[in-house]
């Protein structure tokens, strides 16, 4: 029975890439909804590969903090593999939470799949390394499962529920841990006997040149996070020094002794005016605007909505409450608690079992909105059902 010792710096170091990781890649995935489609595979993509690659980064960094008492190297097949996998289980989760319906459904098996990509990412890496055999206690496996799943699902369910600041840190501090639970969970239950010497005929890696590709894989993580965290902080302090000075320009026309306008006078100096409504969206750090009646549907993203027009998807600072309240409801209807519908627009409604939905013919962005259960009355009542 081989006992190996630990580095407990090294160990540290692999809780930090977790966490960056986690923070980076789940920051990319802020407001992706809203863009096209090819940009949002790319932005998909390199959110995987923060994931995965910060996945693939703690565990390998865990192992090179375990001191063997052999030779230890690597089989590249595994190592290099192991990394593919996680990356590409953590992108099949992105892709099923921004190209499918959003349900709890869903929410469940992204967080299913990013979870156990954690676990087989894991075991596969073990099974990389060569100089001695790691046998693994079926609890070990059963639990490193459970907790991975469990965990998987809630930070997806946090990460989503309201797409903000607070619940993206949160959702990091679950997956980042959920990462590290995992690997040293699995860890404590792996015990590790002297192997043969037989050689494979797929090429080693040497316990420095494994460093040197971690280290490599850590910088860039490091960077990235850099970057996101930067221009995250930034753009929150822009936000609200535009927001202040917005404040400060209408205070600035008041009389000297008279009270600031009130909450409802500024939103209506805001408000569109006019028989045609317009509704803005926002583009290459442009506010531009859409008449009403041109936009298909509106989508409830967070605290800010996804505006559907015939042919592309864009993203308005509007919530969906503030939507339906400055939109006439003649034009537009809630059709569920995430959906407010162009009326106009719905070219044939499907009723279903106890609910419902609108489709659009022709239209590229968007096939059909649902109808909840407590909307299809109305719905219907304004399809002159």
């Amino acid at each position: 029975m081989i006992v190996p010792t630990y580095d407990y710096l090294l160990i540290a170091a692999s809780v930090l890439v977790s966490l960056m990781a986690s923070f980076t890649g789940l920051t990319l995935t802020k407001g992706i909804s809203a863009l096209p489609e090819g940009r949002r595979k790319v932005q998909i993509v390199m959110a995987s590969l923060a994931l995965g690659g910060g996945i693939w980064s703690m565990h390998f960094v865990a192992i090179l903090a375990m001191r063997f008492p052999l030779p230890i190297d690597y089989d590249a097949l595994y190592t290099l593999g192991s990394a593919l996998i996680a990356i590409l289980m953590a992108g099949t989760a992105l892709l099923i939470m921004h190209f499918a319906p959003r349900t709890w459904i869903s929410q469940v098996a992204a967080g299913v799949i990013l979870g156990n990509g954690i676990v087989v990412m894991h075991y596969v890496g073990m099974s990389a390394i060569r100089g001695c055999l790691a046998l693994y206690e079926p609890i070990g496996v059963v639990l490193a499962i459970v907790g991975a799943t469990i965990m998987g699902i809630v930070a997806v369910g946090v990460a989503y529920a309201k797409r903000d600041t607070a619940h993206i840190l949160a959702s990091t501090m679950i997956f980042g841990s959920s990462v590290v639970v995992v690997h040293f969970v699995a860890i404590a239950w792996t015990s590790f006997e002297t192997s043969g010497g037989a050689a494979g005929i797929t090429p080693l890696i040497e316990n420095g040149t494994l460093a040197l590709l971690v280290m490599f894989s850590a910088f860039v993580i490091c960077g990235t996070f850099l970057l996101v965290s930067t221009n995250y902080v930034f753009s929150g302090i822009g936000q609200a020094a535009t927001a202040n000075g917005t404040a400060d320009t209408f205070a600035g026309t008041l009389e000297g002794g008279e009270e600031p306008l009130p909450e409802e006078a500024l939103s209506a100096a805001f408000a569109p005016h006019g028989d045609a409504p317009r509704i803005p969206y926002e583009r290459d750090k442009l506010t531009c605007f859409v008449p009403a009646d041109q936009v298909i549907a509106l989508r409830a993203e967070g605290h800010y909505t996804v505006l559907y027009t015939r042919e592309e998807k864009l993203f308005c600072p509007w919530s969906i409450s503030e939507a339906e309240r400055r939109l006439p409801d003649s034009l537009f209807l809630r059709t569920h608690r995430s959906y407010l519908v162009n009326i106009h627009q719905v070219t044939a409604f499907e009723r279903h079992k106890d609910s419902g939905s609108c489709h659009f013919d022709g239209v590229q962005s968007l096939k059909f909105a649902p109808v909840s259960r407590g909307n299809v009355a109305g719905v219907r009542e304004a399809l002159g059902l």
